[in-house]
């Protein structure tokens, strides 16, 4: 008689569990906070495609492992796969806007810019679904853009326009936050999972056999090494990376989607912010800097405007 692991954290919801999503979603940022550093420190030798196409592999195998091991292979099926699929194509939007940049910015510059999402959670609100937004949100709105103007410090002599691309990250992962809630709240984690292996490992060999067939120019390779460079060479010491940077990311992922799905926002808000406090302890332990205080005002200005936000979309849905 096959034996069947019961493993709750990949079957589908039945209902709200405040106290272990917040858990879970500590879990979840410490872990991505973990792997994004770590993508930052291999980007001179390994590039974006090359990085999403063997995650996503490895991303695959685990879960179809952790499936097994729970005994259904159905737990990788979507219920809705257009919504499922759509989710995964933003994510992959997301993910090449936030690391596209990597070598060039911090961890806690990449993690701020990320973490402005709870703003465009407000314009979305406004000019998609025609809620009124009101006094608290436009005050968030306005306190967040400041502190995304102190954390870019666009006035600055070394500003680059690459530290907007985390910004344009936060923007699809606001639309990835409505889609998980919205849509996606009786998926299986593990189906949310597979599906953006699946668009992930197309997207990375797109981008390997479209700058193989058409090479960027030399000047260009060197420069921006991570995005324009398809396939460099692979070591092992990559290989060790990107499995570790797979286990990583389907963990955190894994625990991210059931958090969003057990669990109001605003209940959750407050800790998912702790991902910029990861990010800069990371970036201290590998890396041995910390943004400066200028830029943890920022960081601080634009965790304020977020929990205000996700707090007041919360009592506008009740």
């Amino acid at each position: 008689m096959k034996i069947a692991l019961k493993i709750a954290l990949l079957s589908s919801p039945t209902k709200d569990r405040p106290i272990a999503a917040l858990a879970l979603l500590l879990i979840g940022v410490f872990t991505l906070a973990l792997q994004d550093s770590l993508v930052k420190l291999m980007s001179d030798q390994t590039s974006f495609w090359q990085f999403q196409t063997l995650r996503a592999l490895g991303n695959m195998v685990f879960a179809i492992i952790l499936a097994s091991c729970a005994g259904s292979m159905t737990l990788l099926m979507p219920k809705n796969w257009k919504i499922v699929y759509f989710r995964a194509v933003i994510l992959v939007c997301c993910m090449f806007c936030f690391f596209a940049a990597s070598p060039f910015l911090s961890v806690a510059q990449m993690g701020a810019g990320l973490y402005t999402y709870p703003l465009f959670i407000s314009i979305f609100a406004g000019t998609v679904l025609g809620e009124k937004v009101g006094v608290w949100r436009i005050s968030a709105l306005i306190i967040g853009c400041g502190g995304a103007m102190l954390l870019l410090n666009p006035w600055a002599e070394d500003f680059s326009t690459l530290q907007i691309l985390p910004i344009m990250a936060g923007f699809f992962y606001a639309i990835n936050v409505f889609t998980t809630r919205k849509g996606c709240r009786q998926e299986s984690p593990l189906a949310l999972a597979g599906a953006v292996a699946v668009v992930f490992l197309f997207s990375g060999i797109s981008g390997i056999l479209l700058l193989h067939l058409f090479p960027l120019t030399l000047e260009i390779q060197q420069t921006y090494f991570f995005v324009a460079v398809g396939w460099p060479a692979l070591t092992v010491i990559v290989v060790a990376f990107i499995l570790l940077a797979s286990l990583l990311n389907l963990l955190g992922n894994l625990c991210l989607s059931r958090a969003y799905q057990t669990a109001d926002s605003s209940w959750l808000a407050p800790l998912d912010f702790s991902y910029l406090l990861f990010a800069a302890l990371w970036g201290k332990v590998l890396f041995d800097t910390l943004p400066s205080a200028q830029a943890v005002l920022g960081m601080i200005l634009i965790a304020v405007a977020g929990i205000v936000t996700v707090w007041r979309e919360s009592r506008s849905t009740r």
